[in-house]
């Protein structure tokens, strides 16, 4: 029988409970520089993030397991699988966002990758967090769009979006995470964070569209209980200086 563990999940929760902001750093296996690796693991050290997320829409890397294992070499921070496809699946990481792209309606991507993976997640050691995953529009066609073949959530329909992350809370999703898309123009509205915080229990994620601290800063003051860096950092380790 596999041991159900939850270390992540239940910081996660506990963070939550006690008002401590979470911040993660999301590495697209694809744009790493090998030759500064090293550089970027240090840098990740002095940043303030708590969580790296490993993944991306459409990736090609067959080095996923590699570069996990070299961050482990010098980073303590807990790695969570943030998968397009079942083959970013990587035994080498702590963790997974089991995602559902609640926000579509592409079977694809509510349940039959899901399905796919289930058996390989079945026999690893991962911890699985069933995570609501919801596109909201980011003011231009982003990669989750093109390889999903969905639309994204209006950006103005915010009642839809509170009910659509209702909807997934009532399925049983431990995280619901709201997404602009990576490289996207705009961030996820604040007013929409605020809106799915205050109607919503579980925890909540919002990454897409933000380019410097004081975006992460509102959007933790707006209700995001972990924030999500990708191509901030990607584009300049020095992010955080």
């Amino acid at each position: 029988m596999r041991l159900q563990v939850h270390p992540i999940y239940d910081e996660i929760l506990t963070a939550k409970a006690q008002s401590r902001k979470l911040l993660a750093i999301l590495l697209d296996p694809d744009k790493i520089v090998w030759e500064s690796l090293d550089q970027m693991i240090a840098k990740i050290n002095l940043s303030p993030a708590t969580h790296i997320l490993i993944g991306g829409s459409h990736v090609t890397s067959n080095d996923i397991d590699k570069l996990i294992s070299e961050i482990k070499k010098g980073c303590r921070l807990p790695i969570v699988l943030f998968p397009g496809n079942p083959s970013q699946i990587s035994h080498e990481a702590d963790g997974i966002l089991f995602l559902s792209l609640i926000s579509g309606r592409n079977p694809d991507f509510l349940i039959e990758h899901q399905v796919k993976a289930a058996p390989i997640l079945k026999k690893s050691r991962l911890e699985i967090i069933p995570t609501g995953y919801i596109l909201i529009e980011g003011g231009n066609p982003t990669a989750v769009e093109k390889v999903s073949q969905t639309k994204p959530l209006s950006r103005t329909n915010i009642e839809k979006v509170v009910a659509t992350a209702q909807a997934g809370e009532m399925l049983g999703k431990k995280l619901i995470y709201l997404e602009a898309g990576s490289g996207a123009d705009l961030a996820v509205p604040l007013e929409i964070i605020t809106a799915v915080s205050k109607n919503t229990d579980v925890p909540l994620i919002v990454g897409g569209g933000i380019r410097n601290k004081t975006g992460i800063q509102a959007a933790h003051d707006s209700g995001a209980d972990l924030v999500v860096i990708g191509t901030a950092f990607e584009n300049d380790m020095h992010f955080f200086e």
